[in-house]
């Protein structure tokens, strides 16, 4: 592979007009199809073959006048009792009328017909059911629905329209290009040169340019959800800028050690970008493995952001060399650009070199400290709960959580949180025999609240009755709730009986989730020891790098229930209300950090490989391999720290536990597993690290990724300095 590489880079410098022209037409080209064929987000989430999806299949087909997106408008009188006199009545009547002629709305209930009401007199709740879907809602209809009961407020009442109506697509604003500009200031800082820098974060940004214009383009005719693009724009910009500066570091090295720009790059391409080609892959594999756990929306997602992550690949080994050879020696930093003297002589006093050897020569201390530090942290994530967001953890002063804490208020936690059961059979008469069966076993059923009266469809076949816990969506006692009435109520009468409701949703979503983590995690282990083995010819590196990982993980996963589940530092992160953790975070945690995890495994151990294979002993290869790749995987996860963490500061709650997940993620697996407990434990293996059996040995294919092949080929090549 390192050869072919080579030959890739140097073909990219030597034609780099074209290759800049190409990709500038990539770009503009996918630009204009993005913008004429982009379709709407979806921001529901989907389960096939669980019962909550089955009933709204159900509904969808049967009584296509319940499917459609509702809202609920919470209405507040400025004193109790007031709701209970006529022109209380006459304020209400006009807001519900008023709401019933909005564009794409079907009907309003009035709240005096269906007792929805406050004991007190002074609350209300108007139903509110539109035609279209959720995603179907247009920015004009969400406008006028939201603007709806002006003249009520205008009289001292106050009018929160909420539901699932409100649900939009989370807005990428200028928080996040924070994360990028620390990103740009790390990359001066490590590279000493503007041009650099500046050429490293253009060629991320053509690649993720590129990536989420080509996402916006598929969107039309595939539905994506409304994270995926914040998923795909947060990985794509935080590899293409690592992966163009370990192309750029390598490049910059070779230019010092004599040789002319050509030879430089392409030597460079053939090392580090053989070490990009590889990360990449591992982040591709594991984001597109989300497909094995069957969850059409975690499906898109890991896709979506699988091909930004093969952008950022293909862009650091074509555009980047390509730009290095126009901005020739100015990469160096001024004082050593007109240096052309030969090799620069190895400088080992830096301080990857002093703390490679302080970790080796304190090796045990630091390998127990590590483990032990990182196992304390992992300790909440013993109490990890797993939920689909709903309005309770929305921004605070938004219009969604306004209304939450409306309904809260007024009528309790139970009324955020609705379940809708689905009575259908074949015949009319069937069903409405067992309306009232169901209808009473619901009643008797633990932590319900209330049972509102069936509304049948045209045909008489189907029935939906509305069911209201005392407790809220994400409660564990709802949950519970959920599990009983399945139990109950699973057919009577000759009817079936199915329970639904976006709680519902949620929490089949949350628990089939939870089933694939052991699964996913076990595949994502499994296939980092093996292509670790491919690439080192070692049995216990691999494993090493696998504990490595799984350390990582509950560490993340136990800071992260500390802040999202439990409220701590909550301020800090601007996090308005704790909460569970959105169901699908861990295992996209898992598949994002297995990647980067590897991309810091393979920077440092393969240059470790490269000296000990080359004659140094392991200690030394080391404390060699941590001395030359500190530097740069230092600045690594700082640009990757920076990007994610430009996203904590977003509004949207699932957003920001992603992002904060994924910067904490880094930090620990970069700074406390690979820069740290690896030397450590690498020094305490010794030679035992690099052992492979004789049969195995022969049985594995070679990829090169160390460059062996391409050094032979150097050899018997003239001088290229």
């Amino acid at each position: 592979m390192a050869t072919l590489l080579y030959r890739l880079g140097r073909a990219s410098l030597r034609r780099r007009r074209l290759v800049v022209a190409v990709w500038l037409v990539v770009l503009v080209g996918l630009g204009l199809a993005a913008a004429t064929l982009k379709g709407p987000m979806a921001s529901n989430f989907t389960m096939p073959g669980t019962e909550s999806q089955q009933a709204l299949d159900l509904l969808a087909a049967r009584f296509p006048a319940a499917s459609g997106a509702t809202g609920t408008i919470a209405v507040k009188a400025p004193a109790p009792g007031q709701l209970g006199t006529p022109e209380g009545q006459a304020v209400v009547g006009q807001l519900v009328q008023e709401a019933a002629t909005l564009p794409g709305v079907v009907g309003a209930v009035d709240p005096f017909q269906v007792r929805a009401l406050s004991p007190d007199g002074r609350y209300a709740l108007v139903q509110v059911q539109f035609a279209a879907g959720v995603d179907e809602i247009t920015d004009a209809q969400r406008d006028a629905y939201e603007k709806v009961g002006a003249r009520a407020e205008a009289q001292g009442w106050q009018v929160a329209p909420g539901g699932e109506v409100l649900n939009t697509e989370p807005e990428v604003g200028s928080t996040e290009a924070l994360g990028v500009l620390v990103a740009a200031i790390v990359l001066v800082i490590t590279f000493g040169s503007l041009v650099a820098a500046g050429m490293t974060m253009l060629n991320a940004l053509i690649g993720v340019g590129v990536g989420m214009a080509g996402l916006y383009a598929l969107s039309g005719a595939a539905e994506l959800t409304s994270t995926a693009p914040i998923l795909a724009l947060m990985l794509g910009l935080a590899v293409g800028i690592d992966y163009s500066l370990f192309i750029t570091s390598r490049h910059r090295q070779n230019l010092l050690d004599g040789l002319t720009p050509e030879e430089a790059v392409g030597r460079a391409v053939g090392t580090a970008g053989s070490a990009v080609v590889f990360a990449g892959a591992t982040v591709v594999i594991a984001l597109a493995g989300l497909a094995v756990v069957n969850i059409p929306f975690l499906t898109v997602m890991g896709l979506a952001a699988a091909g930004t992550v093969t952008l950022a690949v293909l862009v650091a080994i074509t555009l980047a060399p390509a730009l290095l050879g126009f901005a020739g020696r100015k990469v160096l930093p001024r004082r050593l650009r007109d240096d052309h003297t030969a090799p620069a002589t190895k400088d080992r006093s830096g301080f990857g070199f002093r703390w490679a050897r302080w970790v080796t020569r304190l090796r045990v201390p630091v390998i127990l400290a590590g483990v032990l530090g990182l196992g304390l942290l992992a300790l909440p994530a013993q109490d990890m709960r797993l939920a689909l967001p709903d309005a309770a953890t929305a921004p605070q002063g938004s219009a969604a959580r306004v209304s939450n804490d409306l309904i809260r208020e007024g009528f309790g936690p139970g009324f955020t949180g609705r379940l809708a059961v689905v009575v259908t059979a074949d015949s009319p008469q069937t069903t409405q025999a067992a309306v009232p069966q169901v209808t009473a076993l619901l009643q008797r059923t633990e932590n319900v609240l209330a049972v509102s009266p069936a509304q049948f469809d045209p045909s008489g076949r189907t029935a939906l009755l509305g069911v209201i816990p005392r407790t809220g969506p994400t409660d564990e006692a709802t949950e519970t709730l959920v599990h009983d009435i399945r139990g109950k109520v699973g057919s009577i009468g000759g009817a079936q009986v199915l329970l639904t409701g976006a709680t519902a949703i949620g929490i089949d979503v949350s628990e089939k989730l939870t089933d694939a983590l052991p699964v996913y995690l076990l595949l994502v282990v499994g296939l980092s020891i093996l292509l670790l083995m491919l690439v080192f010819r070692s049995i216990l590196v691999p494993v090493k790098a696998a504990l490595g990982f799984l350390l990582t993980v509950a560490a993340t996963f136990g800071i992260t229930v500390w802040v999202f589940q439990q409220g701590n530092l909550a301020d800090l992160l601007g996090l308005d209300t704790p909460g569970p953790l959105v169901s699908f975070l861990p295992i996209l945690l898992i598949g994002i950090l297995f990647g980067l995890a590897m991309d810091y495994e393979v920077f440092l151990v393969s240059r470790m490989r490269e000296d000990f294979v080359h004659g140094d002993g392991a200690r030394r290869a080391t404390i060699n391999g941590m001395g030359h790749g500190a530097r740069v995987v230092t600045a690594a996860a700082l640009i990757m720290i920076s990007v994610f963490g430009g996203f904590v500061f977003l509004d949207d709650p699932v957003i920001k536990s992603m992002g904060f997940a994924l910067a904490v993620g880094v930090a620990i697996d970069a700074f406390v597993v690979r820069m740290t407990i690896v030397p450590a434990v690498m020094s305490l293996l010794d030679t035992a690290a690099w052992w492979l059996p004789r049969w195995l040995d022969r049985f594995l294919p070679n990829i090169d990724i160390e460059g062996e092949g391409l050094r032979a080929h150097l050899e018997r090549q003239p001088s290229a300095v």
